[in-house]
């Protein structure tokens, strides 16, 4: 009666919520459940069941119905709302779809349809085996050919590799399976084909088909575009733009084709595509290439290629006819599975004429076939899902695999090694303005700007506790850089071709800053007042804070042997980063072929490569290498490239994966173990104990119940070991020498600097 009370109640509630929490139907917990501890302290709790701060809403039924169980519900409760994510995948899930596109999630979800359907068929082909054998006998023969077709895809993959001269898993599966109809044993027949579709589930889940597919180097691009056409401004759809075509690209949009400006100035962010650290100022008659990014100014430029003419688009050819490492590489699972197929067969060929058909069938039914193919899926799993909840997305389950073998690294440096965001280096001073002086007429004028270099000022200005002051005039001149009044005072901020444009003299130490600057990978921000040069801002990329740290915990504790930097930046600025990492190999000034061809040489030398990068010009050499990571802030093209997305834009979670993969390696090897003891139990039962079917079948069922759990045990456990400590203390030296020179708040009164 509890149990039909339970369920009406759960019923009502459901009708009245349209909503039922999974541990609510498994563990229910009284009306009110009141905090002990207010209780313990007050002596006393609510009156009538009142709800305040030390009560809150059950999750169940009633007392009158079910007991309390505390320490019960919080365990199923935990699990529900804490493992049982995890489990199911849900952060993963939700990475996927956030880097996917909505092909590759509409082809997944074919895959899944067809998958899903067969093992369906096989579940009822099951069932009418159990009904045939208890209740009405011909129920065997529908549910034999149910199950022979939903086991089919087995029967072609046998064929295939038979005419092939190799003999697989697929081969067991249907000797199993032909043999326990022909034996009579239909419930041994549709469980091996239920137990072969379940691994087909499990695989697809790990792995990642994105290798069958082109990659769209276009997906980031903007639908429509506004072009020039007799002199008036319209919007088109990108596809309609023809060569000679004059486009018009603002700040903030990526640049759609190939083309030539023909108007206007701008800086534009080239690194995506070339690997340059710093912005790249350009004006009438320079190219412009797609899918780089306007920071600063307004162009319009003439089309000269478009669609797959342009340079990203060969970029894209040519990754698309690059051989993956992976794209025929199995799980080591499967691998090890095959291997032992042909043993197996010699086996069943010597017990034929010492045991008869019954024995040799039994010999070949005692093998784990799909059993290692469906728990090792499982425990991998977990560990992609603990991974997800670090903020790791790994797409592919072979990627597991292969870290374990990784004896190189190799850096991308541009938004890989240094993040996006750039640091003020140092300020150069040629007035008899002061650097708090110079810093506040700079914020005040890129106050409204929001590319990188802005922020930059914006952020070291706030640091000294700037106040920084609204322009009075907003009306910018875009392009090189930007014209706007402070306090009356007119303000000029940008590159020397912008202050020399407006006949102010730059003087010759601020030449050599700028020359000294260029050479290290930094760029100099100029500052005038009104007609006279007061100095500039060095802006220099960031190092990310954690990788030095990144690069000594790899070497120590995963035993990387080689790390190198590879990079379309300059010769010096790639020099310093490798010194400053302790890294004695780099490669500068590199084109994104010959990236691809560096991989290439270090995998002829036996190095194992993992390519770490973020940008367009990184994706041939992402896909050439044994295994590949991207950044989740980097290009489209990386990321679908990469088998691995760090997403939380950053290098410290690095060595929790290679942590993670050992770990998963240790998991599968205790899964195999026990797993191919099973085997030889049943094996050896054939010949010496009389084994048959029931027995051999009975056994695979218990290993696979042990091998499960072995799996589920990582998800388990509260955390993976081999956590990574947080980067809290570290700063960049000049950043922070910098912004703590000063502790007083300066603003500007009448035109001039006071405290």
């Amino acid at each position: 009666m509890a149990f039909h009370g339970m369920m009406a109640a759960v019923g009502g509630r459901h009708r009245r919520q349209n909503k039922v929490r999974l541990h609510e139907v498994l563990c229910p917990t009284p009306v009110y459940v009141y905090d002990n501890r207010a209780q313990a302290q007050t002596g006393s709790r609510p009156a009538g069941g009142q709800r305040n701060g030390t009560a809150r809403r059950s999750k169940g039924i009633t007392r009158s119905i079910i007991p309390p169980f505390p320490k019960v519900s919080s365990m199923v409760q935990s699990f529900a709302e804490k493992r049982l994510p995890v489990l199911l995948g849900k952060e993963r899930t939700q990475q996927f779809t956030q880097i996917a596109s909505d092909a590759d999630v509409q082809a997944r979800l074919s895959i899944a349809r067809t998958i899903n359907h067969n093992i369906a068929m096989s579940t009822l082909a099951l069932g009418l085996a159990i009904a045939g054998a208890l209740v009405y006998w011909p129920l065997n023969l529908l549910s034999a050919i149910g199950y022979v077709y939903a086991a089919r895809r087995n029967f072609f993959m046998a064929y295939h590799s038979l005419r092939q001269g190799k003999a697989g898993i697929p081969l067991l599966v249907v000797i199993s399976i032909l043999g326990a109809i022909a034996s009579g044993y239909f419930i041994v027949g549709a469980t091996a084909s239920l137990l072969f579709n379940l691994s087909t589930k499990a695989i697809h889940l790990i792995t990642d088909d994105s290798r069958k597919k082109l990659v769209d180097v276009f997906r980031q691009q903007p639908k429509t575009v506004w072009m020039v056409v007799d002199g008036s401004e319209i919007e088109a759809p990108i596809e309609q733009l023809l060569v000679g075509d004059i486009v018009i690209i603002r700040a903030g949009e990526a640049v759609p084709v190939d083309g030539v400006i023909v108007q206007g100035m701008a800086s534009i962010d080239q690194h995506i595509l070339t690997g340059e650290s710093q912005p790249v100022e350009k004006g009438m008659g320079e190219e412009v290439f797609a899918t780089t990014l306007v920071l600063s100014g307004e162009i319009r430029v003439t089309i000269q290629k478009t669609g797959d003419q342009t340079t990203v688009a060969q970029i894209g050819q040519i990754l698309n006819q690059t051989l993956e490492y992976k794209a025929n590489l199995q799980l080591r699972a499967e691998a090890i599975s095959d291997k032992t197929v042909i043993p197996t067969l010699i086996i069943s060929g010597i017990a034929f004429p010492l045991l008869g058909a019954y024995g040799a069938l039994a010999v070949i039914n005692a093998h784990y076939k799909n059993l290692m193919s469906l728990c090792a899926p499982i425990g991998i799993m977990n560990f992609l899902n603990i991974a997800a909840q670090r903020g790791i997305l790994i797409k592919d389950g072979r990627t597991l695999d292969l870290l374990n073998e990784v004896d190189t690294i190799v850096f991308d440096k541009t938004g890989t090694l240094t993040e996006v965001q750039p640091t003020v280096a140092s300020i150069h001073l040629c007035s008899s303005y002061k650097e708090n002086e110079l810093l506040l007429y700079a914020a005040a004028a890129e106050r409204n700007q929001s590319h990188p270099i802005a922020r930059a000022i914006l952020d070291i200005a706030q640091a000294r506790q700037l106040i920084i002051p609204e322009p009075d005039d907003v009306s910018y001149e875009l392009g090189y850089g930007l014209r706007v009044y402070v306090a009356g005072r007119q303000v000029r901020v940008g590159s020397q071709r912008f202050i020399e444009s407006a006949g102010i003299v730059i003087p010759v130490s601020m030449q050599q800053a700028q020359t000294n600057g260029y050479r290290q990978g930094h760029t100099i921000v100029f500052v005038a007042l009104d007609h006279l040069l007061i100095g500039g801002i060095e802006i220099a990329p960031t190092p990310r804070p954690e990788a030095h740290e990144i690069i000594k915990v790899l070497r120590r504790r995963h035993n990387i042997k080689h790390m190198y930097i590879i990079s379309g930046d300059h010769e010096i600025p790639t020099q310093k980063l490798a010194q400053d990492l302790g890294l004695e190999n780099y490669f500068a000034e590199t084109l994104p072929q010959n990236k691809a061809k560096l991989v290439e040489q270090l995998k002829d030398e036996g190095k194992f490569v993992c390519f770490v990068g973020d940008g367009i010009n990184d994706a041939i050499a992402l896909k050439s290498s044994h295994v590949s990571i991207s950044l989740r802030g980097g290009s489209t093209v990386a990321k679908d490239t990469a088998q691995v997305v760090l997403m939380d834009q950053g290098l410290s979670h690095l060595p929790f994966l290679f942590d993670l993969a050992q770990n998963c390696q240790r998991n599968l090897n205790t899964t195999f173990a026990l797993i191919l003891s099973f085997t030889t139990l049943g094996m050896g039962g054939a010949f010496f104990l009389n084994f048959g079917l029931v027995h051999t079948i009975t056994l695979n069922l218990i290993s696979l119940t042990l091998g499960t759990a072995n799996a589920m045990h990582p998800l388990l456990q509260r955390t993976a070991s081999g956590s990574f400590p947080t980067q809290d203390e570290d700063t960049v030296e000049t950043d922070s020498r910098l912004a703590t020179s000063t502790n007083h708040p300066y603003q500007l009164h009448n035109g001039e600097l006071s405290v």
